[in-house]
């Protein structure tokens, strides 16, 4: 119970820090609400669908997964700012959890995902997103979305404390996350692709996710890979199973990584 009250310390003054900060907080509503309206006016014209509403309806789950995902971004350079700026010596010298440190970090920036998936929300409804399956399975999709974005924010923790600069977590997250968000069926169909790229975007968590929130939504995913493959079948399923693995891998390794780092 200890530990679980200094996670939430911690995640208290992570949102502190927006309010002190507030370009913080605007910037990580702007850049989805840029993508929502590039996607929806730039490039929805070029993809046919056969889907009620059109291509806006397949977008937008495309669009708050690939937000979500990129929660991993800012914990990461969240984390190796702090261990640039000395911060974790301070915390070392706290009568503190170690892992509290780590976990309050990762629950802030689910915190966050809350605001900026309500934005986009609103941005998405107002250039024609209409889900259709009921208020319930719609809260649930973004419960859904919150819970990948924390699975996410585990693998960020890796990334921030391996690396000595904080503009090195940023572009190691880029080249990791960026093909994986564009290598899926979230912004465009996978038949398009060669064969050995429909078979990694068939397996691709991002893929898996999208599916799963297009039918929350109450849509047919089009977009799903060729080869009928159990996640392409059951995407919700194979996206708890991948969420499970991600934090059952990470969450461990992300917390003695951390010890050995304050330690040091």
């Amino acid at each position: 119970m200890t530990a679980i009250t200094d996670a939430f310390v911690i995640m208290k003054r992570q949102l502190l820090q927006l309010v002190r900060v507030p370009e913080v907080l605007i910037f990580s509503t702007i850049q989805p609400v840029m993508f929502v309206m590039l996607f929806r006016y730039v490039f929805g014209g070029s993809i046919s669908t056969d889907q009620p509403g059109g291509y806006v309806q397949l977008l937008m789950p495309g669009i708050f997964v690939q937000t979500v995902a990129f929660t991993l971004a800012g914990t990461a350079v969240g984390l190796a700012a702090d261990m640039q700026k000395g911060l974790i010596d301070r915390f070392r010298s706290l009568p503190i959890s170690r892992g509290a440190v780590v976990f309050g970090r990762t629950l802030g920036d689910a915190a966050l995902n809350v605001v900026v998936l309500g934005v986009m929300g609103i941005a998405g409804f107002i250039v024609g997103w209409r889900p259709s399956s009921g208020f319930v399975h719609i809260v649930f999709g973004f419960l859904f979305l919150l819970l990948f974005g924390f699975a996410m924010s585990w693998i960020g923790v890796i990334i921030g404390l391996s690396v000595r600069e904080e503009r090195v977590a940023q572009n190691l997250v880029f080249i990791s996350v960026f093909p994986l968000t564009f290598l899926s069926n979230a912004f465009a169909p996978t038949t398009g692709m060669p064969k050995a790229l429909q078979y990694f975007a068939e397996w691709n968590p991002v893929s898996t996710m999208v599916a799963a929130c297009r039918e929350l939504f109450g849509l047919t995913n089009e977009f799903g890979a060729t080869a009928g493959s159990f996640p392409s079948s059951h995407p919700l399923a194979m996206s708890l199973i991948y969420m499970v693995l991600i934090m059952a891998v990470f969450m461990p390794i992300s917390i003695r990584k951390y010890i050995k780092a304050a330690n040091k």
